[in-house]
């Protein structure tokens, strides 16, 4: 008798509709007030207490035991080796597209894993400190390829993350200004051995050019204990992108000292114009060629529909 395999059989990932996905948040006790979502959120997001709830919550629930996981194996592995190893960080890469919610997603998962019961230490870098400086792009003719893989200072991102795992103390890491749309000279902050760190950015899953010698580590994620992949439909994507320029123009953009203030003056019409070419010129390009392909690499995929809330999850099976 000839036995068929479904899609869902074949898929590496559980997938779970957002109710389902609710009910594994079981007794996790909510630990942020609705002032502190509120303060959490970027100014385009939608999120509130039901989303933590939801969403969330479960991912907060989950990561607790995949961190106590990883302490044990880290220990026993101590112990077969006859070391006494630093403390190892958990790392945890949370990735997508321009405008998918990224910034809110890191800002949350912070939040609640730093008030577990036994108040871990966690840290948050963005990967726009590692993308080489506004007069290296010009000079390589890349200002507009900013974003892409080859934007980014790797060996340095690389090297950052190397002395995380390896316990060293305290790391640097560049400083990035949105204001200026520039990394800051003589600028940074000091990671000084976090029990978790998490790592936000677009291209944080891109798989690297193997190293010719295929010698040392050719991928970031390499790096990460866990990942995150957060996504929407392009359509989606474009219109939250082009929402959030403009209201920039009456914030961020009127401050004479942005690099966009050019754009603060521009009617609606001239700015939602602007923000679409902007979308379809760099950033659509980046998303298709560069950032959608690492989809596959997350441990757990969540997918927003139009009103900013998540609506599936996916989490790779063991």
């Amino acid at each position: 008798m000839d036995q068929r395999t479904s899609d869902d059989e074949l898929s590496p990932y559980h997938v779970f509709s957002r109710g389902e996905w609710a009910t594994r948040r079981e007794d996790t006790p909510m630990t942020l007030t609705s002032d502190e979502v509120t303060r959490l959120r970027s100014m385009h997001d939608r999120l509130d207490m039901a989303e933590v709830e939801d969403i969330y919550l479960p991912v907060s629930r989950l990561l607790s035991m995949y961190v106590a996981a990883t302490q044990r194996l880290f220990r026993a592995q101590s112990r077969f080796l006859g070391t006494e190893g630093a403390k190892m960080p958990y790392i945890i890469g949370i990735g997508g597209s321009v405008a998918v919610g990224k910034s809110t997603t890191s800002r949350v998962l912070q939040a609640l894993l730093a008030r577990w019961p036994n108040v871990p230490k966690v840290d948050l870098v963005t990967t726009d400190g590692f993308l080489f400086p506004n007069a290296v792009l010009e000079r390589e003719n890349l200002m507009d390829k900013k974003g892409f893989p080859e934007s980014y200072d790797l060996a340095t991102l690389m090297r950052f993350l190397s002395d995380i795992k390896a316990g060293r103390h305290p790391v640097r890491a560049p400083v990035y200004s949105h204001l200026v749309y520039d990394v800051v000279p003589n600028l940074w902050i000091e990671i000084d051995r976090p029990d978790i760190l998490i790592v936000e950015g677009l291209n944080v899953l891109q798989a690297a050019a193997m190293p010719r010698d295929l010698d040392g580590i050719p991928f970031v994620s390499d790096f990460f204990d866990f990942s995150v992949y957060i996504e929407a439909d392009d359509d989606v994507l474009q219109r939250w992108y082009v929402n959030r320029f403009l209201a920039l123009r009456g914030t961020a953009f009127s401050d004479p000292k942005s690099y966009f203030h050019r754009y603060a003056k521009l009617t609606d019409e001239e700015a939602v114009a602007t923000a679409t070419s902007i979308w379809a010129r760099i950033n659509l390009i980046n998303l298709h060629r560069n950032i959608r392909p690492t989809r596959q690499r997350a441990d757990l995929i969540l997918t927003k529909g139009e009103n900013h809330r998540v609506e599936k999850v996916a989490l790779r099976k063991l």
